[in-house]
């Protein structure tokens, strides 16, 4: 019996929070990702212990694609100057973690990002201003002179907007 045990570490009968049996259950029951918790209310939350989102989301496909909720995000690298990468994710500052694996100086930025509950839907519409605002297009990486972080923090709050008048369908999709 628990109450009978003492807990090495007080001297004192075992407190039933201190249970070694309750404790391993409960850490059995979390998520971690790169070593930070994640709370039950995360789309992707699975217990375990993972290095990246990407390992978590393979490890439980169905809720990767059955979710919506996510943040759209616009990255950097001085490398190529004034191109944006406009991307989705479940978590933005994952993804640019894992950019970094593709350059040797590890130079990629995440400039912003914005929470949506439908990330898919943001991205597109995303894609639709950031078009219109650039020079050039290869895939998802636009060329946009002249913007600083506050003008990138403007640009997601219209495509919150935008997002919602399309969700409600109150403007055309095209």
């Amino acid at each position: 019996m628990v109450d009978d045990k003492i807990n090495p570490v007080t001297g004192k009968k075992f407190y039933y929070k201190d249970n070694p049996d309750a404790v391993q259950k409960r850490n059995d029951a979390q998520m971690y990702v790169d070593g930070k918790y994640v709370p039950k209310t995360h789309p992707l939350y699975k217990p375990g212990r993972y290095k990246t989102f990407s390992d978590a989301a393979f490890s439980s496909l169905k809720n990767y694609f059955s979710s919506t909720k996510g943040e759209v995000y616009v990255i950097t690298n001085p490398s190529w100057k004034n191109w944006y990468k406009i991307g989705k994710a479940v978590d933005a500052k994952d993804r640019c973690k894992s950019y970094q694996t593709s350059s040797p100086h590890r130079d990629y930025k995440l400039v912003t990002s914005m929470s949506f509950k439908h990330r898919g839907l943001a991205e597109r519409c995303a894609h639709s201003l950031a078009e219109s605002m650039s020079k050039k297009r290869k895939n998802e990486w636009f060329y946009i002179e002249n913007l600083k972080k506050s003008d990138f923090d403007k640009f997601l709050g219209i495509v919150r907007y935008m997002a919602e008048e399309r969700k409600n369908d109150r403007i055309s999709t095209n």
